[in-house]
């Protein structure tokens, strides 16, 4: 029986490359003065200034990590950490440059707009360039907006939530993402409001030797709901590029949060992301995520269950090809009774690609007669790749309901050759098995709202067998 062979997913759709055309562009490193330029770019207030060079202080008091990845390669002193494009904010894709609508064009981005969203943000480089929300959303007071103007537009509610889910001080990171963010989305759903078509903001970074640090912060009042999708890409260069982008929930008190997610960067991206949701009684919140792209990734989602009878479910999928070290996992505090959280991830491993699931659950004290239940499932398709996983489970009190699974393995010969007995070719044999261990999450994934997302999802999981 011969072996698998998977082929590098052609990426012509997202390895588009723009000329490296701006309006201005910091210059490569990480000072004082840098930070204190990029915050004179924005006209920002004192406050944020203050923010901005008190995180750059914690960045420089702290290590890299080293029992991940290594990410030795990584040289501040060669990363433009602010790129503003040729363009302003606008509000019609008729207005947005030629250059950078094309690339969301051929994304699929103004055409899922129009079937399938209630509201896009679209950000290149560091700035977002078109922004929309329908007038129904506006009109039952729900806001979506850029960052900078929700920053300008909403300094309380901004102030209140800033980066108090994810502090500073958390890793090294968070706090370079502190010191540089530009761009990310705002959203505010009001009490009781049920925004029942998805909001979805989209980022590209285009600029070689640069990074992107977007911050996204969601807000789903009491009683309140939300579908919120968030894409990404960039074409490869010869050099590396950074994501520290920042994503900070707060679910309230009986809202519920769906936040679904295709981390789809390119070959040469370090994908050094950080999300974190803060969940209310009997809220709930689900992720759904993809991580199809970087040369290494290290992302852990985190719910942190504060209200009695709070929710959460993790379901995700990773797949590592050649060269690729994607540590992924999930990461859920039981502060409360009556609480429960599920997870289901899964990883795809060729051509000598890693595949790490890193992941904890602690059940605290308080949190009497709470359930959790882990699943983890890996499948290398060859000899030569990894697959890894490293749970951690701290359980602090007896009355829980608690079960952790993990299974890894290879495609069986088996399982081929009774197929092939069935009359498919060996070819479309492995293919089925291959879409049949992805199936339980790729069904959950936005398929039907983000066309970028439906391109990846047959180019990793159906077009690359062969």
């Amino acid at each position: 029986m011969t072996k698998i062979k998977l082929e590098d997913v052609n990426r012509n759709i997202y390895d588009i490359k723009n000329e490296d055309r701006y309006d201005f562009k910091i210059k490569k490193g990480l000072t004082k003065d840098i930070i204190k330029e990029i915050s004179k770019q924005k006209n920002e207030e004192e406050w944020m200034l203050e923010f901005r060079l008190k995180a750059l202080g914690v960045y420089n008091s702290l290590e890299l990590p080293t029992w991940g990845p290594d990410i030795s390669e990584l040289n501040m002193d060669e990363i433009a950490t602010y790129v503003r494009p040729k363009s302003k904010l606008n509000s019609s894709w008729d207005d947005v440059p030629e250059d950078i609508k094309n690339t969301f064009d051929k994304l699929g981005i103004p055409d899922a707009e129009k079937t399938s969203l209630s509201g896009v943000g679209a950000q290149y480089d560091s700035e977002v360039v078109y922004h929309s929300m329908k007038e129904e959303l506006i009109k039952q007071g729900v806001i979506y907006t850029d960052m900078e103007t929700a920053v300008r537009e909403y300094p309380e509610l901004v102030k209140e939530h800033f980066m108090k889910c994810v502090p500073v001080y958390d890793h090294k990171f968070v706090a370079l993402h502190g010191a540089v963010w530009s761009g990310g989305s705002f959203v505010y759903v009001p009490k009781g409001i049920k925004v029942d078509v998805p909001l979805q903001s989209y980022f590209r970074l285009n600029s070689p030797e640069s990074g992107q640090f977007e911050h996204t912060l969601i807000i789903v009042d009491e009683g309140a709901s939300l579908h919120f999708i968030e894409g990404c890409s960039a074409p490869k260069y010869n050099k590396v590029n950074l994501h520290a982008g920042c994503v900070e929930l707060y679910v309230k008190d009986n809202a519920h949060l769906r936040y679904s997610t295709i981390e789809n960067w390119s070959k040469n991206m370090l994908n050094l992301n950080t999300k974190k949701a803060i969940v209310g009684k009997n809220a709930e919140m689900e992720w759904v995520t993809g991580s199809f792209g970087s040369k290494i990734s290290m992302l852990y989602p985190m719910s942190i269950l504060n209200g009695e009878g709070a929710k959460t479910e993790y379901t995700g999928i990773s797949f590592a090809g050649l060269g690729q070290n994607l540590d992924n996992g999930f990461k859920v505090v039981h502060n409360a009774k009556n609480t429960s959280s599920v997870v289901n991830a899964k990883s795809i491993s060729k051509n000598g690609g890693k595949c790490t699931y890193r992941s904890l659950v602690r059940i605290n004290e308080n949190a009497k007669n709470s359930k959790s239940s882990v699943s983890c499932e890996s499948l290398m398709l060859d000899d030569i790749s990894v697959s890894d996983t490293i749970p951690v489970n701290d359980i602090r009190t007896d009355e829980v309901e608690f079960s952790h699974e993990a299974k890894i393995g290879k495609i069986s010969d088996k399982a081929i050759f009774y197929l092939m007995s069935r009359g498919l070719s060996e070819e479309d044999a492995k293919s089925m098995i291959v879409r049949g261990f992805a199936y339980p999450i790729s069904k959950e994934l936005p398929v039907e709202y983000a066309v970028e997302m439906n391109n990846l999802i047959n180019l990793e999981l159906e077009g690359s067998i062969g």
